[in-house]
């Protein structure tokens, strides 16, 4: 059996980081085992994880909840009148029913939206972006994505639209697969 050290300086590759240091591991620990994904599916978890954090952060200084964020710009991209049913909230943001009505409650406490019965339909429920609410998601929407424009100039215009390209194509593929036609947001539960 080779040591660790041998194998080091007999090894052909030599990790960049530590996910090939993963994916070398595995390779030597267990040869017949695809290691490919690794480099990959890690990174992406990886990449999630700290776009996720940084959220937080972002959100945090901002002292805006993540959840009620999500709501607010799902209203926001929706256009004038900036209104939507609670189902079609909860569609567009890919959470359940119950947590939209969690997120609703929270922001109408906080005077950022208001609910109303939808005109001739019987149980239907109308959500409303208030002025309030609208400021917020004006203030903060340019704080996180700006943020998130700085965490990918390491990548020029052009590796960012490949990258945007080939992400796409993975999803559309993963999801027609696992057949499944959305997550939840990450970093929300």
């Amino acid at each position: 059996m080779k040591s660790s050290e041998q194998f080091r300086t007999e090894s052909p590759e030599s990790p960049r980081d530590s996910v090939d240091a993963i994916a070398l591991s595995w390779r030597r620990e267990r040869p017949q085992t695809p290691v490919t994904s690794i480099g990959v599916v890690t990174r992406i978890w990886q990449l999630a994880k700290h776009f996720g954090d940084d959220r937080r952060l972002v959100l945090a200084k901002a002292d805006v909840d993540p959840a009620t964020l999500d709501l607010l710009s799902v209203l926001r991209r929706s256009g004038p009148p900036y209104t939507l049913t609670t189902r079609e909230l909860a569609e567009s943001s890919l959470v359940t029913a119950g947590a939209i009505s969690q997120r609703l409650t929270r922001a109408e406490r906080e005077n950022l939206v208001v609910r109303r019965p939808a005109p001739g339909r019987s149980r239907a429920v109308l959500v409303e972006l208030t002025p309030a609410g609208h400021d917020l998601v004006e203030r903060t929407v340019d704080r996180v994505l700006n943020r998130e424009v700085e965490l990918l100039d390491g990548l020029s215009e052009e590796q960012q639209k490949a990258l945007a390209e080939l992400l796409r194509i993975l999803l559309n593929d993963m999801q027609r697969k696992l057949n499944v036609h959305g997550v939840s947001q990450v970093g929300h539960p």
